[in-house]
């Protein structure tokens, strides 16, 4: 895991390097995720398309965490790891009879949210999340230019922006401090994957 860490280290370069350049130009102010505080990330546009590994990063321009996606290649599959290598999701592509579907899925094995394409329209698109004992979630608003939120029920629990940075190919992603911010990351870079497929 420390090699792999490394690894990812290194290939994050040029996301590390954005991250310099965002210290410059702050994030601007937006409506966040509902609730008493919210942290932003900082992700890159056509993640999938670099068929390698990438970085995440804080408002802070902090490593948040990794995603290995040489597995991409081979298996469809992402693996979500935290600073230190430690895998928290994986990521696995299937394709169902009536509309695509993607799962996260945790160290074993079991399924943390099935992410399903609901509705595409020009103007708004709608995706459910399924959260297997849980509440499901639904992800509205303009999803091919990353401007949507993630909300259970009435409650936003995430919110997705271009705006927040002027860091050319980024976008943002609010979380509430309450909610699993790695997995609602997790969901957001598979809407990205599905929303732009064979990129």
């Amino acid at each position: 895991m420390a090699r792999r860490a490394a690894r990812l280290g290194r290939a994050g370069g040029v996301v590390a390097a954005a991250a310099v350049a965002r210290s410059a130009a702050a994030p601007r102010t937006a409506p966040g995720a509902d609730g008493a505080g919210s942290r932003r990330y900082q992700l890159r546009q056509r993640l999938v398309s670099i068929g390698d590994d990438f970085r995440i990063t804080d408002q802070d321009g902090n490593l948040a965490y990794l995603v290995d996606g040489k597995a991409l290649r081979v298996r469809s599959t992402l693996l979500f790891l935290d600073p230190g290598g430690r895998q928290l999701y994986r990521i696995q592509a299937k394709v169902m009879r009536v509309r695509d579907t993607m799962a996260i899925e945790r160290p074993d094995g079991g399924v943390a949210a099935r992410v399903h394409n609901a509705l595409l329209t020009p103007l708004r698109d709608r995706w459910t999340i399924e959260i297997p004992g849980g509440d499901a979630l639904q992800a509205t608003g303009n999803i091919l230019d990353h401007e949507y939120r993630i909300r259970r029920g009435n409650t936003t629990v995430a919110t997705v922006s271009r705006r927040w940075f002027r860091v050319r190919d980024t976008y943002g992603v609010e979380v509430g401090t309450a909610e699993d911010a790695a997995l609602l990351l997790s969901v957001v870079v598979v809407i990205d994957m599905m929303a732009h497929p064979g990129r």
